[in-house]
């Protein structure tokens, strides 16, 4: 059995139509604007971004959860993003292909807002 670890990562409504195309199994490639894919380690704090960012941006936010093999994580350092709550994955645009290949099992919606 793969170790893994629990990841979740808050989207809007056009990401989330990107990742239900892919048969929920792998995120988006970014936009040029967008280097960093960044899935954060707390669902709180995965809730936090799609209920007070992606509302406002886009009218819904919503939270996935998703599985990567721990193996495969550990290349990569954990970064606080303004806090001990705020911790998230930096993973290169240019990786996300492989980030995606790494993804077991597959990718849940835990979470809408608004609710």
């Amino acid at each position: 059995m793969t170790n893994s670890i629990t990841l979740w990562r808050p989207v809007g409504p056009d990401e989330l139509k990107l990742i239900e195309d892919s048969d929920m199994v792998a995120f988006p490639p970014r936009l040029p604007e967008q280097p960093i894919f960044y899935p954060v380690t707390t669902e709180e704090y995965a809730v936090k971004i799609a209920r007070d960012w992606n509302v406002p941006a886009s009218g819904s936010g919503i939270v996935t959860a998703f599985d990567v093999g721990t193996e495969y994580l550990s290349r990569y350092e954990v970064q606080e993003a303004g806090g001990q709550a705020h911790r998230e994955y930096w993973i290169p645009a240019e990786e996300l292909d492989e980030f995606n290949r790494n993804i077991i099992g597959k990718i849940r919606v835990v979470r809408t807002f608004p609710e």
